[in-house]
């Protein structure tokens, strides 16, 4: 089920910063059109610091009412405590989510025991396949490919979104995990390419929120080993890959869709607008690839 191009979804706001549904719903419609193979609302690029708990709930059954089955929906759940990371995974599995998405708990930076345990917490709690989802350049803990392993064990855990950037990692933990259901996502756009060259199955993709086609293009061709066409589809992504990530996303990215016309940019503080500089460079790359 969780293969292919799945897009980190935005979430739109209003000019007043209140959530803005209508606007969603026309992203979601997007994204089915232009080929993405998966939804993945409420994660990092979604904002979810800043929503209430009340706002994440809606963005979540807003997103499957939305897609209504025609494609997957990775609802992301994750918390560094415990027990909201439970309520929210079964929040998920409450309104329909296809699965969860659970980040390593953020600030409190447990052993990996305390890791293996919280995982297994959430994973006992909800029948509905979780995600782990590991980017210890945000959070301050890296979930390591040997606990990966033993969790990979649990029937509820169906994968790791691994956004550490290095193919060693990927390579390790491919190696490492023995269940073979047990699926690699890639977390950084700009090694999706490779990290599905040695075993990934697709990826969880900011970049698929501006160019949602060509990213399920190249995620398809490289899964289908035409290995040629996905590199080509690579290196015209890789500009976008950067410069989405020339500041702390999702600033760049929903600056991006302000430009093309989609959004109308608005963040929650503590993110606020890109430097001048910075926007006259990301508007350029979305220039050369055609985006404008």
């Amino acid at each position: 089920m969780f293969r292919g191009s799945f897009v980190a979804l935005v979430t739109p706001f209003t000019e007043d910063g209140a959530l803005d549904l209508p606007k969603l719903r026309e992203l979601i419609e997007f994204h089915i059109e232009h080929g993405t193979d998966g939804i993945v609302p409420c994660g990092t690029t979604g904002e979810s610091p800043t929503l209430s708990h009340d706002e994440h709930d809606r963005v979540v059954a807003e997103t499957v009412e939305a897609v209504n089955g025609r494609i997957p929906v990775i609802a992301g759940s994750g918390s560094n405590s415990t027990e909201e990371a439970i309520r929210l995974t079964r929040h998920a599995k409450s309104v329909g989510a296809d699965g969860a998405l659970v980040i390593t708990p953020y600030y409190n930076k447990p052993t990996q025991e305390g890791m293996r345990r919280h995982f297994l917490a959430v994973a006992d709690s909800a029948d509905i396949p979780v995600v782990m989802y590991n980017v210890p350049g945000r959070t301050g803990a890296d979930l390591l490919p040997e606990t990966i392993a033993r969790l990979a064990e649990h029937e509820n855990i169906a994968g790791v979104k691994e956004a550490t950037g290095s193919l060693a990692r990927t390579s390790e933990t491919v190696l490492a995990a023995k269940n073979e259901a047990f699926v690699v996502l890639s977390g950084e756009d700009s090694v999706s390419f490779p990290m599905i060259c040695v075993g990934a199955s697709g990826v969880i993709s900011v970049v698929a929120n501006v160019a949602p086609a060509e990213t399920a293009r190249m995620c398809a061709a490289a899964l289908e080993g035409s290995l040629s066409e996905a590199q080509k589809l690579h290196y015209e992504l890789y500009p976008l890959a950067r410069d989405l990530f020339i500041e702390t996303n999702p600033i760049p990215a929903k600056a991006a869709l302000k430009m093309m016309g989609m959004l109308n940019g608005v963040l929650r503080l503590p993110l606020c607008e890109m430097s001048p500089a910075n926007e006259a460079a990301l508007r350029e790359t979305l220039a050369s690839a055609g985006l404008l």
